[in-house]
């Protein structure tokens, strides 16, 4: 399927939105995501499918003071 990464076409097989931070390699990361403008939080990405189209963001914490 199409999808859109942090603003970047990205092609996956990914089902969740788990499976795609792991095939995009942020498994062990601490990271914000978001489907379609719409927060996802980290307890839900197991249970939140991707879909043909969708527009994902991934979002690190900067670190700063």
């Amino acid at each position: 399927m199409n999808l859109t990464v942090n603003g970047q076409a990205h092609k996956s097989d990914a089902v969740t939105l788990t499976a795609l931070l792991e095939e995009l390699g942020y498994s062990d990361a601490t990271v914000a995501t978001a489907r379609n403008g719409e927060f996802v939080s980290a307890h839900s990405r197991d249970a939140e499918h991707v879909e043909d189209g969708d527009k994902i963001e991934i979002l690190a914490p900067m670190k700063g003071g």
